[in-house]
C-alpha cells in the first residue's frame, strides 16, 4: 500500500489536513525539500490521509496494480491549481454568467427553444471545486445552454428531485431528462455515458 501525492492541483502547503490526520506521522512536511513527503516505512495502511484531502488530491493504492493505476491517472490529469476559477459541476458557482435567479426561471429556461442544462443545488450539496467536474469539460462539443440554480424545496418537489446536485434537461417548456447525484472529477465518463443515455442532444 503506498501514497501518491498529485502535486498538479495540491497546493503544497504546510498545513495540509493529510499531514495532520496521519497518525504515525508517514505523511509529513520536508523542511528541507519544502514539500509534503512519505515515508513508507511508517504507513500503518490507515487511508485517513487520503479520507482527509477535501481536493483528493492524496492517493492510497492497496496494491501495486492499484498503484500504477492511480499513478497514470495522475501522469494523464490535465488539471491544475488554476482550475479552482473554473465553474464545475457540482461546486460553487464561480461566474455569475452561470447563476440563474429563481425568478428568472421561466423564461431563461422553460421559454426557451435551445437545450438547457439546468443545474440545481442547495449550499449543503456544494462539494470542492477540484473534486468537480469542469462545465467545459463536460459539455464540450454539445450544443447546449448551461446554467446554475440555488432552489427550494418547492422546487424539489415538483421535479420529483431526491439527491443534489442534480442536472435537469429542458427544451420548449418541457424536462427531456435528469440526473442525480454529486459525480467527482473521475467519474466524468460515468457522467457522461449517463447523460448520452437520456438521448437529450438528439431530441429537436
Amino acid at each position: 500500500m503506498s501514497v501518491l501525492i498529485n502535486f498538479k492541483i495540491c497546493d503544497n502547503a504546510r498545513e495540509c489536513m493529510g499531514i495532520e490526520a496521519c497518525p504515525t506521522k508517514a505523511l509529513y512536511w520536508n523542511k528541507e525539500k519544502k514539500t509534503i513527503a512519505f515515508d513508507e516505512n511508517k504507513c500503518n495502511k490507515c487511508g485517513l490521509c487520503e479520507k482527509s484531502c477535501e481536493i483528493s488530491a492524496i492517493r492510497v493504492a492497496k496494491d501495486d496494480d492499484e498503484y500504477e493505476k492511480i499513478k497514470k491517472e495522475i501522469e494523464n490529469d490535465s488539471r491544475e491549481v488554476s482550475d479552482l476559477f473554473v465553474d464545475r459541476y457540482g461546486a460553487t458557482p464561480i461566474h455569475t454568467a452561470f447563476q440563474l435567479n429563481s425568478s428568472d426561471f421561466d423564461v431563461t429556461v422553460l421559454e426557451s427553444t435551445k437545450l438547457v442544462a439546468l443545474e440545481v443545488y442547495q449550499d449543503d450539496s456544494i462539494e470542492c471545486l477540484l473534486r468537480s467536474i469542469p462545465i467545459g469539460h463536460l459539455f464540450q462539443g454539445r450544443d447546449v445552454k448551461f446554467r446554475k440554480m440555488k432552489v427550494e424545496d418547492e422546487f424539489l418537489k415538483k421535479y420529483s428531485i431526491e439527491n443534489l446536485p442534480t442536472l435537469l434537461f429542458f427544451r420548449d417548456g418541457a424536462m427531456l431528462g435528469k440526473i442525480e447525484g454529486f459525480y467527482s472529477f473521475y467519474q466524468k465518463d460515468v457522467l457522461d455515458k449517463k447523460i448520452e443515455s437520456l438521448g437529450v442532444f438528439a431530441i429537436k
